[in-house]
């Protein structure tokens, strides 16, 4: 075992600090709840740039429910694996009930993460999507997919650890990959931590309304006259 994280917030500041380039575009950090959150919280905030929760639900098929067809993401945008679909023999109505099932959730969770704040628009900006880790990458995938149906200009994908046979399908959805390690003998994500407690959701809702709160401030600020 390589490097160890103290908890989410270090793998935070460490994930930042690789990402520093980034500073001063358009970005907008997308956190992949509940664990994400904590760690996206300390990206947007050394990049100076808003952070959202990017909620994203897997679309299983009837039979295997681990083996997604696609993925949903807010405002009705939709990603289908549509030769899976074809080869699975999923009808349209198995479909469609899959699909309001997960809505639904989805619906409650952005509602509950974010209270009464809109999602922040994707349209032309660059998606930082970041998570505490990545293992299969199937969601973090479908997260990219989602933010590109959602406008995103560029999508840069940033997670403290992966193993290295899923750190090269990655690239197939986002434009960049940032990794702090890749591992070849890969067990699981919390074993690079030291704290890996559950983030609850009401720390995530705590800490989106911290990072909504900064960036009005920064907003709100009198601009520094030049000299």
């Amino acid at each position: 075992m390589g490097m160890r994280l103290a908890d989410r917030a270090d793998a935070g500041r460490r994930l930042a600090a690789r990402l520093h380039e980034l500073r001063g575009l358009d970005v907008v950090v997308l956190a992949l709840p509940r664990g994400g959150v904590p760690v996206g919280f300390e990206v947007a905030r050394a990049l100076g740039a808003p952070l959202d929760v990017l909620v994203v639900r897997k679309l299983g098929a009837p039979f295997q429910p681990e083996l997604a067809m696609g993925a949903i993401g807010e405002g009705g945008v939709r990603v289908l694996d549509d030769e899976l679909v074809r080869v699975a023999g999923v009808r349209p109505d198995e479909l469609e009930a899959i699909e309001q099932r997960e809505r639904e959730e989805l619906e409650r969770r952005a509602l509950r993460y974010r209270r009464d704040r809109p999602r922040i628009s994707l349209e032309g900006h660059v998606a930082l999507v970041v998570d505490d880790g990545i293992a299969t990458g199937s969601t973090a995938r479908a997260a990219c997919r989602v933010a590109r149906v959602m406008g995103a200009s560029r999508i840069v994908l940033a997670a403290p650890v992966a193993p290295r046979s899923t750190a090269r399908a990655l690239s197939r959805d986002a434009d960049q990959v940032v990794l702090l390690e890749t591992s070849e003998d890969f067990v699981a994500v919390g074993r690079f931590y030291d704290d890996f407690g559950s983030a609850s959701e009401e720390e995530v809702e705590a800490l989106l309304s911290r990072a909504a709160e900064h960036v009005a401030a920064r907003d709100a600020a009198p601009a520094k006259p030049i000299d």
